[in-house]
């Protein structure tokens, strides 16, 4: 690996994320600025400058404090590595260091290049300084966006689903060894280790053949579980599948779909293909067997697949076999958007160990397809995971619950084997002629709050005034002492309860919620003497009426008033909590969550820029404008809102006369 020779480059755009303000600020001081540093390569279009002299000049005229933004401009120089691969080694390096892991499993320095080592000393000295392991996060957070195309990554509200189905499926029992076959950077492991992390001897194992991203999991489950208990073997899963140290209590996968050399032919007499030979075109039925000889007696898997896979004519054979072994316990259809790729419903398949004498249970099926919510901003529908949950363990509790099946072995063996719940679970209900009126009565309600919304919202118009207003960003409010920003902090983990919401004496947990996520629940909690005691050692950061909670994820963003406090922020949340003569507090959150802002306060671009809640940016205006323009937000929300309302209303009323039409039921009156 050679060594570079020329100058780390930024861009007009890096600049900007470097000070921490947007880029048209960094073209003003390029313009007005004659000492502003010349460019060093690029194009007129798109000019590069040097990271060091661009530091210089940002110390030199205070635009940055020579001792803030540390990871921010560390980034930059293992970005110019180049190499996906470098980069990995120096970030996992990083963690590993971290978290204390040493021998011959850890990242071998002397393989790395001296400039690379130098990075990574200087990410442990930046470690050191801020007393914490968060930049390793960070690290991994960047080099995950940058390679977002060549890298598969559980998301992790998936992963959290896939755990608790798990757990539902154990029954209760206690789980000593998890395994993740297919374990890319250990995001499904990791949602084991939040969900079984307090059970003593919890053993996690993951395998990966490419030795970059096990390197990173290794790093990652290491300072989350902050004990020894994990291990990673990197190797081909189906070509060399390695020995485990145990049989697995649990397996979580998302394996990789749709390959074609994945060893059918060398794997031909393989003693893993028990339910018989998967097809070159099925190697998802390849990992589903392989799964089921990692699990002990009493084992069970959740495995993510295509949704093809539960009905191709090819695997419809080991599909019967599997069926006839008592292996699957069901299926559920996930809402398309869960994970890449992101156009598609995937499945999930609810495998166990086979039962000595044979299982005629019934085999669950959930269609959760339709589960989805409108944002609070009304923007866009987001996946419900709460209802997808609270779906799948109803139904394999055995409750009643909305598109859900138990349907007996013997109607599934049929010519075809297919296991797609859409096909198994019951057709929509009959829509009566009570029940279309108060359809209609729940549209003309909408149509009117939406008509009285919009009423409100009229008369305001657009200024002619082209000049830009003054702005400063939420890092300078703070600085001024006009608003204190606490981001979210994970309480102890046996504090946390889970479950329905009780109605008194507790505090609601929000946790990496997506964008609008105020109105839908994860049922978690604290006991509000606990979460208080919590907040006085500094453990918990709690709201209060008023707050603004802004929610900064990969995938999602958005800026709410709090208005069912006290509730506890997890991590990614933040609350702002401003003075009141001041700031207020509609009017900030009107600025924060402008989807233009959040672009310009991102790491790039894009809908999945990682936000600093920092550099976003506040009109400067008096306390008086700010109320009115916090009045006008309200009412926008409003209007928001009776749009979503009224687009669900209507999606469901047309949905129901599309039914009655289809099935001769619909009438002139």
């Amino acid at each position: 690996m050679a060594e570079h020779d020329e100058p780390v480059t930024l861009t007009l755009a890096g600049i900007a994320r470097l000070a921490g303000v947007g880029r048209a600020a960094v073209s003003n001081w390029r313009r007005r600025q004659g000492d502003f540093p010349p460019p060093v390569g690029g194009t007129d279009a798109s000019p590069q400058f040097s990271l060091d002299e661009v530091e210089a000049w940002l110390i030199r005229h205070g635009k940055v404090d020579e001792s803030s933004a540390g990871w921010e401009r560390l980034w930059p120089r293992i970005e110019d590595l180049g190499d996906r691969d470098r980069m990995g080694w120096v970030v996992a390096a990083v963690g590993e260091r971290l978290a204390g892991v040493e021998g011959a499993e850890a990242v071998d320095l002397a393989g790395l290049t001296a400039g690379e080592r130098v990075l990574v000393e200087e990410a442990l000295r930046l470690a050191s300084r801020d007393d914490s392991s968060a930049g390793f996060g960070e690290l991994l957070e960047r080099w995950l966006s940058t390679h977002v195309r060549q890298i598969v990554v559980t998301p992790s509200r998936l992963a959290d689903l896939m755990a608790a189905i798990a757990a539902e499926l154990r029954g209760g029992a206690d789980v000593g060894h998890v395994v993740d076959p297919a374990c890319g950077v250990g995001g499904l492991l990791s949602a084991a280790a939040s969900r079984w992390g307090a059970q003593p001897g919890l053993l996690l194992t993951g395998v990966e053949s490419d030795p970059v991203l096990a390197a990173l999991a290794r790093a990652r489950l290491a300072l989350e579980l902050r004990r020894p208990g994990s291990e990673f073997v990197s190797a081909d899963t189906l070509r060399c599948p390695p020995r485990l140290r145990a049989p697995a209590d649990v397996v979580l996968c998302n394996p990789p779909s749709n390959e074609r050399e994945w060893g059918h032919s060398e794997l031909a007499t393989d003693q893993r293909w028990q339910y018989g030979q998967p097809p070159r075109t099925e190697p998802e039925l390849a990992w589903v067997q392989h799964i089921l000889s990692d699990l002990g007696v009493s084992g069970v898997a959740v495995v993510l697949l295509p949704p093809a896979v539960a009905s191709r004519r090819a695997g419809r054979r080991i599909r019967a076999a599997l069926l006839r072994a008592g292996v699957v316990r069901g299926v559920v259809a996930l809402p398309a958007g869960t994970a890449s790729p992101y156009g598609v419903g995937l499945h999930l398949w609810l495998l166990a160990a086979p039962p000595a004498q044979g299982r005629d249970e019934p085999v669950v099926f959930v269609d959760a397809a339709d589960c989805r919510a409108t944002s609070t901003g009304g923007r866009a529908a987001v996946i419900d995971w709460d209802v997808v949950l609270e779906r799948s363990l109803a139904a394999l509790r055995g409750e009643e619950a909305e598109r859900t099946a138990r349907v007996p072995l013997v109607e599934l063996l049929g010519d075809e084997t297919d296991l797609t719940p859409a096909r198994q679970v019951p057709a929509e209900p009959t829509i009566s002629a009570v029940d279309l009126r108060r359809m209609w009565t729940r549209f003309d309600a909408a149509v009117l709050n939406l008509g009285d919304a919009g009423a409100a919202l009229r008369p305001l118009t657009g200024s002619e005034d082209s000049q830009e207003p003054p702005s400063v960003t939420v890092a300078e409010l703070e600085r001024s002492g006009a608003v204190a920003i606490a981001p979210g902090i994970a309480p102890p983990a046996e504090e946390v309860q889970r479950g329905r919401l009780p109605g008194e004496g507790v505090v609601e947990f929000l946790n990496a919620l997506h964008p609008g996520a105020e109105g839908v629940r994860d049922q978690e909690w604290l006991d509000a003497d606990a979460a208080y005691q919590l907040e006085g050692e500094s453990r918990a950061v709690l709201t209060a009426f008023g707050d603004v909670v802004v929610v900064v994820t990969p995938f999602g963003f958005d800026a709410w008033v709090e208005t069912s406090a006290p509730r506890a922020l997890g991590p990614h949340l933040y609350r702002l909590r401003g003075v009141p003569n001041l700031l207020n507090p509609f009017f900030l959150a009107a600025c924060l969550r402008v989807p233009a802002n959040a672009r310009q306060a991102g790491t790039h671009a894009s809908v999945s820029s990682r936000i600093d809640v920092r550099r976003l940016r506040v009109l400067r205006l008096p306390l008086e404008e700010q109320r009115t323009l916090g009045d006008v937000h309200r009412q926008l929300d409003t209007f928001e809102k009776s749009i979503a309302e009224l687009s669900a209303v209507g999606s469901r009323l047309s949905g129901a006369l599309a039914g009655l039409l289809a099935g001769g039921g619909l009438r002139l009156s």
